[in-house]
């Protein structure tokens, strides 16, 4: 039954996300925040649907700690999970990512639509600079920035140098960085169809201002947060440490 229900779940995501990519696209021409509000209907169905077929429940915990200001959220990425439920808990944001995502039928149409900040990860100190000018941009305007540091899904117990351009964005911008860790791997495998049942915590940290802080030293308080909330509320991320 497990993985019946994973398939159905999958068979949901696939059809929900062309059908949400589809509404935002053609409702390009309006404000952000009527097409984050297609985004953020999606995602809560996501969280929904998640639940009743596959039994993956989430609590947030830390949700004080969300600052009343546009701010950089760094988040772990381990899971689809993570890339929708982010759309129901945070406040209207957009997001850093390759650019080759814009290229996929339906999904990369409604993503497009979505003002989002899309790299060539090839580019080096280009790509950084990109952050960080389009970045400034959209905190201006009240967008939040969410980040994926170590720039793709990790395997659970594993991570990398967390990427240099989220710090540096807070940094010119004078805002908050937000830490999320959750345990969504021990649930939902980077790369496989089967979704466990059971509690999903995601963990917001106390915002991180970068005064005073160079990038890397604000990289580095940014990562410790998240990889050590990982070790504590993970437990296939305990087991492969």
């Amino acid at each position: 039954m497990v993985w019946l229900r994973s398939l159905l779940f999958q068979v949901y995501f696939f059809v929900s996300v062309c059908i949400a990519s589809l509404m935002i696209a053609v409702v390009f021409f309006l404000p952000f925040l009527r097409r984050f509000s297609i985004a953020r209907c999606w995602g809560k169905s996501m969280l929904v649907v998640g639940r009743w077929l596959c039994g993956m429940r989430w609590e947030i915990e830390g949700k004080e700690h969300i600052p009343d200001v546009p701010s950089v959220i760094m988040i772990k990425h381990t899971t689809v999970f993570e890339t929708y439920a982010q759309l129901a808990i945070f406040p209207p944001q957009t997001w850093v990512l390759k650019r080759e995502l814009r290229w996929i039928p339906f999904f990369g149409w409604g993503l497009a639509a979505m003002n989002p900040i899309a790299i060539d990860r090839k580019a080096g100190s280009q790509a950084v600079r990109q952050v960080v000018e389009q970045g400034m941009d959209r905190l201006a305007n009240g967008i939040w920035v969410t980040i994926f540091p170590e720039g793709t899904r990790m395997p659970l117990g594993e991570t990398k140098r967390y990427g240099v351009s989220g710090a540096l964005l807070a940094r010119e911008a004078r805002v908050p960085v937000l830490p999320v860790a959750h345990n969504a791997g021990d649930f939902w495998p980077r790369r496989g169809l089967k979704k466990e049942p059971g509690l999903i915590r995601i963990c917001i940290g106390p915002p991180i201002e970068p005064t005073d802080l160079s990038p890397g030293d604000l990289n580095l308080k940014v990562q410790e947060w998240v990889e050590g909330k990982m070790r504590e509320i993970s437990v296939g991320y305990q087991n492969d440490r």
